[in-house]
C-alpha cells in the first residue's frame, strides 16, 4: 500500500512538471522602469510659496512670461529650447548659491534668470478666447521640442536672450559681461521686427545727478591768480562703442562711467543711447531693447517670418551648438 502510494506521488510530481515546464521555460518580461520626470520648484513671489512643476509645464510658462504669445511658432520653439536648457543647466549644476529663496530652484522673476506665469495669469493677460488661443499654441512649441537643450562641446551653454538688439545685431558676451562664451558672439540680425525699436525718455537732471553722482549743470572752474570760468565740458559723450555701436564707455559731468551703468541705474531700454541736455531736463533716446547678448527675441520672430526653423534659429544666434535631447 505504501508503495503505491509513493508511486503515485511520483506519477503526479512528474505530471505536474510536463503541464509546468513551459512556464518554467519562459524567461518573465522585463519590467518597463520609467524615469522620474525632472521637476523645477519654483519660488512664487504672489503667493510667497514654492511650487513643484514637471519641467514642460514650467517652461511652458516660462515662454508665456519671456515672448509674445503671438510670435510664430517656430520663434516660440526656439524660445522653448533656450528657457529649457537654462533650467536644466542650472538644475544640473545643483542649484544656485546663496539662493535667495531656500528649498526653491529658481523664482518667477526675470532677475532670478527666467520670468514665469501661471495658467490663471494667462488667462488674465489674454482673457478667456485669447487664452484658449495662445496656451495651445505655446504648449504646441514646447510639446513639439520636448528634451532638446542646447549644448557646446557637450555642455549645456548659458542660454543668455533678450528682446530687441534694433537691427544692431547683438553682441559677444566677451564686450557686455567680460565673460569670453565662445558661443555668445557678435552676430548679424538683419530680420529684427521690433515695430517700433527707437524710443525717448526725458529725465530731470536732478534724478540723473542723483542717479550717477554727476553734477551736469555745474560749470567748472580752474583756481589760480583769481577764479576764472571756463567753457564746461560736454554733459554727454561717448568715449568708446561696441562692434555693433552700442556705447560702451561714456563720459558724464566730467566722469567716466560703463555703458551698463548708465543703462542700469537710469532705467534705461539698451546701451544704445544718445543724451541731450535740454536746460533742466536730458533728453534721452535709445535702440532696442535689452542686454544684446544671445537670442534676439523679436530677430528670431522675423527669421520665423522669413520661413527659418527654431534649429536655424537657434544655431544663428548661439555660434557652434549642438542641439540635443536629454
Amino acid at each position: 500500500m505504501r508503495k503505491t502510494k509513493t508511486l503515485f506521488g511520483l506519477l503526479l510530481i512528474i505530471i505536474a512538471l510536463v503541464l509546468g515546464l513551459p512556464y518554467l521555460m519562459e524567461r518573465p518580461a522585463p519590467v518597463k522602469i520609467r524615469p522620474e520626470p525632472v521637476r523645477v520648484r519654483l519660488f512664487v513671489h504672489e503667493t510667497g510659496k514654492i511650487v513643484s512643476l514637471p519641467l514642460e509645464d514650467y517652461v511652458t510658462g516660462v515662454v508665456a512670461a519671456e515672448m509674445p504669445a503671438s510670435f510664430p511658432v517656430e520663434a516660440l520653439k526656439a524660445q522653448a529650447v533656450a528657457a529649457r536648457t537654462y533650467i536644466v543647466r542650472r538644475l544640473t549644476a545643483g542649484g544656485v548659491a546663496n539662493n535667495a529663496h531656500p528649498g526653491s530652484d529658481i523664482s518667477d522673476d526675470h532677475r532670478d534668470g527666467q520670468a514665469w506665469i501661471s495658467r490663471a495669469e494667462m488667462k488674465k493677460r489674454w482673457g478667456f478666447f485669447g487664452y484658449y488661443e495662445y496656451y495651445f499654441k505655446i504648449r504646441r512649441a514646447v510639446d513639439e521640442t520636448r528634451g532638446l537643450v542646447l549644448t557646446w562641446q557637450g555642455a549645456l551653454i548659458d542660454p543668455a536672450y533678450f528682446a530687441s538688439c534694433g537691427g544692431l545685431g547683438t553682441e559677444s558676451a566677451a564686450t557686455v559681461w567680460q565673460s569670453d562664451e565662445p558661443y555668445l558672439k557678435r552676430v548679424d540680425c538683419p530680420y529684427d521686427a521690433d515695430p517700433q525699436p527707437v524710443r525717448k525718455v526725458t529725465l530731470p537732471v536732478e534724478q540723473v545727478d542723483r542717479s550717477l553722482g554727476v553734477h551736469l549743470g555745474a560749470v567748472p572752474v580752474i583756481p589760480g591768480a583769481g577764479v576764472r570760468k571756463v567753457s564746461p565740458p560736454a554733459p554727454f559723450a561717448v568715449i568708446a562703442r561696441t562692434p555693433a555701436g552700442r556705447a560702451l564707455t561714456v563720459s558724464m559731468g566730467g566722469r567716466t562711467f560703463p555703458a551698463t551703468t548708465v543703462r542700469d541705474r537710469l532705467g534705461l531700454r539698451s546701451t544704445a543711447f544718445t543724451m541731450q541736455l535740454k536746460g533742466d531736463r536730458v533728453e534721452i533716446t535709445t535702440r532696442g531693447y535689452g542686454h544684446a547678448v544671445g537670442m534676439c527675441q523679436y530677430g528670431a520672430k522675423g527669421y520665423a517670418l522669413q520661413g527659418y526653423n527654431f534649429e536655424q534659429i537657434l544655431k544663428h544666434y548661439y555660434t557652434g551648438v549642438d542641439i540635443i535631447k536629454m
